[in-house]
């Protein structure tokens, strides 16, 4: 598999999260041999805990099961850019490498000012810029097959 079908598999975990009563956002974690080790949606109105995306929870559990030598060479496909609390996430876990479908910005976009996503406009790139280690960033990627999950979810922007 490459990149994009990747990314296409967290878009499906993000549409079953949406399905699911939670917010359309879905995430994996594939290892280097390719082979996808995890998957999470995303909690936060299900479990009533804000800190429910589904890269932090994707991130909990993959710190559990791999070690941080692991974990460097796993790559965290996201269906949208990781906010700045998950990418503070990532960037503990030990995770090497991030690729994501919907910008942050593209995001905003979506979302406008609903209450139930008050975005960051904080680039992912940019909060790793600032860590003493290095994590490698692809995306966006597939913006439009991304951003389609979220259609109709969202309070219209202002």
């Amino acid at each position: 598999m490459n990149n994009e079908s990747y990314v296409r598999k967290a878009i499906e975990v993000a549409r079953r999260s949406r399905e699911n009563g939670n917010h359309p956002f879905g995430a994996i974690l594939v290892g280097s041999d390719g082979e996808v080790l995890l998957e999470a949606e995303n909690a936060v109105p299900s479990q009533s805990d804000c800190t429910m995306h589904a890269e932090t929870r994707l991130v909990s559990m993959a710190s559990r099961a791999y070690s941080r030598e692991q974990l460097r060479g796993c790559t965290l496909y996201s269906s949208a850019e990781p906010c700045a609390m998950c990418a503070g996430a990532i960037y503990w876990s030990g995770i090497g490498r991030v690729v994501y479908g919907l910008a942050e910005s593209s995001l905003l976009a979506l979302t406008g000012s609903d209450p139930e996503n008050p975005t960051l406009d904080l680039p992912c790139r940019e909060v790793f810029a600032h860590g003493q280690r290095e994590i490698e960033v692809l995306g966006p990627l597939l913006e439009e097959e991304a951003s389609d999950v979220h259609v109709g979810f969202w309070n219209s922007p202002d």
